[in-house]
């Protein structure tokens, strides 16, 4: 979704919203809860993120201009499988899922914004899971280097590393490789 787009997702909110601060490492959702809120992320960054086992595995980080919602919990009043996150200091406005709904009912222009929005959010998801099974650990850190420089820069690195499918040590070899050259 365009920035433009986010935008006036945002503003189509923005009066019923409650803005909301959370610090490094706060849950906004609870693995096994219901999802009641989305979150728009004004600053910081959030993670999506499941626990198999015992192994906390980052499905997704979330950015200023990003949207975030344990979407099957949040659309279906389900528990959710996964968290949510602030892995920095996070600003984001959160609104209920009954304002939303009532925005989607009664606002055609926000519902075309949603629809876009899960369009863009479904192709990345897509694009993860090919990532995933198609790319060597290496290559999955060049191409976020290459397309998400920033979550390389303010992420911190065992986050990275849950995300890329890899150790936090393996994520420092593959690092200090990709620097000597």
């Amino acid at each position: 979704m365009s920035m433009k787009a986010r935008e006036k997702l945002l503003d189509a909110i923005r009066l019923a919203a409650r803005r909301e601060e959370y610090a490094k490492r706060q849950p906004l959702l609870h693995q096994g809860d219901v999802s009641t809120h989305a979150h728009f992320v004004e600053s910081g960054c959030l993670r999506l993120w499941y626990n198999d086992d015992g192994n906390d595995i980052t499905v997704q980080f979330f950015l200023p201009g990003d949207t975030v919602a344990s979407l099957e919990s949040f659309f279906h009043g389900k528990p959710s499988r996964f968290g949510i996150e602030a892995i920095l200091p996070s600003v984001v406005h959160t609104v209920t899922r009954e304002q939303f709904q009532d925005h989607m009912a009664h606002d055609v222009g926000f519902k075309d914004l949603l629809f876009d929005m899960l369009v863009a959010r479904m192709a990345d998801y897509q694009g993860l899971f090919l990532n995933r099974i198609m790319e060597s650990p290496e290559q999955r850190y060049r191409d976020l280097l290459k397309h998400q420089p920033i979550l390389c820069e303010t992420v911190p690195q065992h986050y990275l590393a849950s995300f890329l499918g890899i150790t936090p040590v393996s994520l420092s070899r593959i690092r200090n490789k990709i620097e000597v050259r």
